[in-house]
């Protein structure tokens, strides 16, 4: 895939990103899949792995400020 900032190759990779739930609630998925460009580091998640987040984050408790889980693939 090519890059939608800089036109460079995005290739796969897996990293931990922080999802804002509310205002005092934040969830950190770790060894999330996505594309990340080789020039830029601008970052892609694919439709499916956003789908599989979203499932994810809909069951998590939004009365906890900082939760850490785990994507597993």
């Amino acid at each position: 895939m090519i890059c939608s900032r800089c036109g460079s190759i995005l290739v796969s990779d897996v990293t931990d990103l922080p999802f804002k739930l509310s205002q005092r609630s934040i969830v950190v998925l770790r060894d999330l899949p996505v594309l990340q460009c080789r020039a830029c580091s601008h970052f892609e998640i694919e439709d499916a792995v956003m789908e599989r987040v979203e499932v994810l984050l809909s069951r998590r408790n939004k009365a906890i400020e900082l939760e850490v889980i785990r994507f597993a693939a």
